[in-house]
């Protein structure tokens, strides 16, 4: 295999899987996002090429993948959740196919279930929620809020913090109680987790001040959170290692990269 599109997890470097971890130790060029964990980018090899996504278009990357892929290099392509969940994944996958480079896809721990699970949420719970819809909420002037509003089930918001207000009123404008219970999880799974929970109508004001990764969570489901956060911990006791590998033990490792990133 050329070119490798794994997803990273939700945000803990221990929730990449046994094959994505293998995949990022064994690349010779890695291309990763910036929200992923740092501790997974200092796995790759030392003498592994590591490119940043950020501030390239997505054409870029695709550019990218198809120009070392071709060359028969071992490219992992590392973002953040699973690859095709909000991921672009399958913008990828399509350049490479049609540029005739082999690839496969690596799924990941999505954030979809994750971070509302590691606030105490579950999306579906039997008899309060028997549904999950996902929504990319970074436009909410495109999003048809009849129809999310009368889905029923937990709605799952990514990239909607910024947008909270207009997709929380537009929800209630088009017939969702106001006093539908809503959260916002941020930097969810990760030392520097923060929950908020209020009513709908409530949950921008309650969400001032958090800051990006961020999931916006409604449905009844979140009136669950209160009985089940007090049994989770707060936060990992101490930062947690990735999976160690089988194929990687006594392998050599590679230079620390000190992370970018807030806990």
């Amino acid at each position: 295999m050329t070119v490798s599109l794994v997803g990273a997890g939700p945000g803990d470097p221990g929730l990449i899987t046994v094959r994505g971890f293998e995949r990022v130790r064994a690349c010779d060029v890695l291309v990763y996002d910036r929200l992923v964990a740092q501790e997974l980018v200092a796995e790759a090899p030392r003498s592994a090429t590591r490119i940043a996504r950020d501030g390239r278009t997505q054409e870029a990357v695709n550019a990218l993948l198809v120009a070392h892929g071709s060359q028969g290099r071992a490219v992992v392509r590392l973002k953040g959740g699973d690859p095709f969940v909000f991921g672009r994944g399958g913008e990828e996958a399509l350049a490479l196919a049609a540029a005739g480079v082999p690839f496969e896809v690596v799924p990941g721990v999505s954030s979809l279930g994750a971070v509302p699970a590691a606030a105490g949420i579950p999306v579906t719970h039997r008899g309060v929620s028997g549904s999950v819809t996902a929504v990319a909420a970074h436009d909410p002037a495109r999003l048809d809020f009849a129809a999310l509003a009368g889905v029923g089930g937990t709605l799952v918001f990514f990239m909607g913090l910024a947008r909270i207000r207009d997709v929380a009123d537009g929800l209630a404008g088009h017939g969702l109680d106001p006093a539908t219970p809503a959260a916002v999880v941020a930097s969810g799974t990760t030392e520097a987790q923060q929950t908020v929970t209020a009513p709908l109508s409530r949950i921008a004001a309650a969400a001032r001040g958090l800051e990006s990764p961020a999931l916006v969570v409604v449905g009844e489901a979140v009136s669950l959170a209160d009985r089940l956060r007090p049994l989770r911990p707060a936060a990992p006791a101490a930062r947690r290692r990735p999976p160690r590998s089988p194929r990687a033990v006594g392998a050599p490792r590679p230079a620390p990269v000190s992370s970018a990133r807030h806990r």
